[in-house]
């Protein structure tokens, strides 16, 4: 779903605001079809919740998929319980919400990604609304901390440099310049809403591995297509999955950016001539 319909619920709604701690609650099973709060670590929620939401039907099933896009791009490790804490709050015998710490770890790491797609970091989200830590709120794992740091994360970008039927040489010269070359396969299919979704599909295959981690790199690239999803529509077009050269490099803040793209159709014998002689080419 749209992330700009995301933003426009936020801004409707006052956490904390719009939910009197005072006022009698239920408890009820999480529903199957609330994929966002899917394994959150428990089975029932309070309702209203903390968005004042009263009917799962009407309201909390609905408006949950609008935060889909936030969880998706993998901004944060704890956006899920960050945002679960909200629109389905764990049901025990007293109200447990995000403390003003995760509020700041999950805003400081997601709100770049809302500033890609022009929007600010809600201000129904404002962090100062949030109780300090405390035994009666969710604090941030210190697991997680050194997790964000160490990986590389999408950068949000002017989109790169698409190329159609480069010499090997051009080929060549590109993956000199920039710090890692991967092959993937992207596939442009649209969801029921009429919004594009992208997938890499199968393998990535490295070409230069550069700082780059295998079992992260597929991940990372599916975060950037959601991060840059306007760079990714004018890539990627609808129908069967196409091969993609990704050029690129990590940035000193940790950022993962592509500067160059080589769409790789069957007819290019450059592409194909340029990675056979990679292994042996000196820059």
């Amino acid at each position: 779903m749209a992330l700009n319909l995301m933003v426009s619920l936020l801004v409707t709604v006052c956490p904390l605001m719009a939910f009197d701690l005072g006022q009698s609650t239920r408890c009820v099973a999480i529903p199957n079809q609330m994929k966002v709060c899917k394994d959150v670590g428990y089975n029932e929620m309070r309702l209203p919740n903390f968005l004042g939401h009263s009917s799962l039907e009407r309201e909390v099933v609905p408006r949950s998929e609008d935060w889909r896009p936030l969880l998706q791009v993998g901004c944060h490790p704890q956006a899920q319980a960050f945002l679960c804490s909200l629109i389905a709050p764990v049901c025990l015998d007293t109200f447990i919400q995000p403390c003003r710490s995760l509020c700041v770890a999950v805003r400081d790491s997601c709100a770049p990604m809302l500033a890609c797609q022009g929007y600010m970091w809600p201000e129904t989200l404002d962090c100062d609304r949030f109780p300090w830590d405390d035994d009666t709120c969710l604090t941030p794992h210190g697991k997680f901390s050194h997790f964000v740091k160490d990986l590389p994360r999408p950068a949000c970008q002017n989109c790169p440099s698409v190329e159609e039927n480069p010499s090997m040489m051009r080929v060549l010269d590109a993956f000199c310049s920039f710090d890692f070359a991967v092959t993937a396969k992207i596939h442009r299919c649209r969801l029921p809403l009429g919004e594009p979704e992208f997938d890499v599909e199968g393998r990535v295959e490295f070409v230069r591995q550069g700082p780059l981690l295998p079992y992260d790199t597929q991940h990372l690239l599916q975060k950037w297509l959601l991060t840059n999803i306007r760079c990714a529509k004018a890539l990627v077009r609808p129908g069967r999955a196409q091969l993609y050269v990704l050029i690129g490099s990590v940035q000193v803040d940790g950022t993962l950016a592509l500067n160059r793209v080589f769409p790789w159709h069957k007819k290019n014998m450059n592409i194909a001539m340029a990675t056979r002689r990679w292994k042996y080419h000196r820059c």
